[in-house]
C-alpha cells in the first residue's frame, strides 16, 4: 500500500530516503540507489529519539527504515524490494535491477527474498539477541538461526556454480540484497574458507563503486554494532 501525504517541501529532490547507515536493509537500497545515480536526499533516522523519527512514523506508521518518500507523486513506499522495484520503473537508470524479461525477473525476485529471509533474518535475530537482557534471551530462536546460516551458505554456493552475480551474469536487486546480508553474517558465522565460490562473489559485490561508498558511509557507525570487533580491519579506518 503506498500511503498519501501533503508533508512534502518541494525545494528538495523529489525522492527523500529515512534511513540508517548501519542497518543492514538500508545498504540493499543505498547501493541500489548508488548504483545508477539517483538523486535523492538522505534523512538518517533515530528510532530512540522522538523528535528524530516523528517525521518517518508520520509517513509509516509501521516505523520500520528503510521507506522511500516520493515527493512528485505524494507516496511513501516501504519495504526494501518494494523500493528498488518502484524506483526501476519510475526513477530507472543506465541499469535495471530488476530484468525484464519474465523468467529472468522471477529469478531476481526469489534470490533478493533468499537472501532476506534466509540470511539477513536469522543474522538480526542474532544480533539483536545479543542486545538483549541477559534473563530475556531466546536461546532457542538463536540456535535456530545459527543452524539455519549453513544451510542457506551451501545452497548459495551451489547456485554460484556458474554465475557471476546471484541471479545471472548481471547485477540486479537480488546482489543489492546479498552485500549487507553476506557483510554482517561474515561477523557471525564466517563463510569464508568453507564456501569458495560464495566469498568470490562477496569479494566481487565489495569492488563494486555503489558497495565500498556504502561501507564506507557506514563505518563511522560501526562502533555501535554488538559485533564490532568482528569487523574486519580493512573496512575501518585508523583512527587518529
Amino acid at each position: 500500500m503506498l500511503i498519501v501525504s501533503q508533508m512534502d517541501n518541494y525545494q528538495s529532490p523529489n525522492l527523500l530516503l529515512f534511513f540508517h547507515p548501519l542497518a543492514s536493509f538500508c545498504h540493499k537500497v543505498l547501493i541500489a540507489l548508488y548504483e545508477n545515480g539517483t538523486e535523492f536526499e538522505a534523512r538518517l533516522v533515530d528510532l530512540l529519539e522522538e523528535e528524530s523519527s516523528a517525521e518517518l512514523f508520520a509517513y509509516w506508521p509501521v516505523g520500520k527504515i528503510p521507506i522511500l518518500r516520493d515527493r512528485v507523486r505524494e507516496k511513501t513506499i516501504p519495504e526494501t524490494s518494494i523500493i528498488i522495484e518502484y524506483l526501476d520503473e519510475l526513477y530507472p537508470g543506465k541499469e535495471r535491477l530488476i530484468p525484464k524479461e519474465h523468467t529472468s525477473a522471477l529469478e531476481t525476485r526469489l534470490w533478493d527474498r533468499f537472501f532476506d529471509l534466509y540470511v539477513s533474518e536469522p543474522m538480526q535475530k542474532i544480533v539483536v539477541d545479543r542486545l538483549r537482557p541477559i534473563g530475556q534471551r531466546d536461546q532457542l530462536g538463536v540456535e535456530q538461526a545459527y543452524q539455519r546460516l549453513p544451510i542457506a551458505y551451501g545452497m548459495l554456493e551451489t547456485q554460484l556454480n556458474s554465475r557471476r552475480f546471484i541471479a545471472g551474469e548481471s547485477f540486479t536487486m537480488a546482489d543489492c540484497s546479498a552485500v549487507p546480508a553476506l557483510f554482517y553474517t561474515d561477523t557471525i558465522l564466517s563463510f569464508r574458507n568453507t564456501y569458495p565460490k560464495l566469498e568470490a562473489y562477496f569479494e566481487r559485490l565489495l569492488e563494486r563503486p555503489s558497495v565500498k561508498r556504502t561501507i564506507d558511509e557506514a563505518e563511522p557507525y560501526f562502533h555501535m554494532y554488538p559485533l564490532f570487533d568482528k569487523i574486519p580491519k580493512r573496512f575501518l579506518k585508523e583512527k587518529k
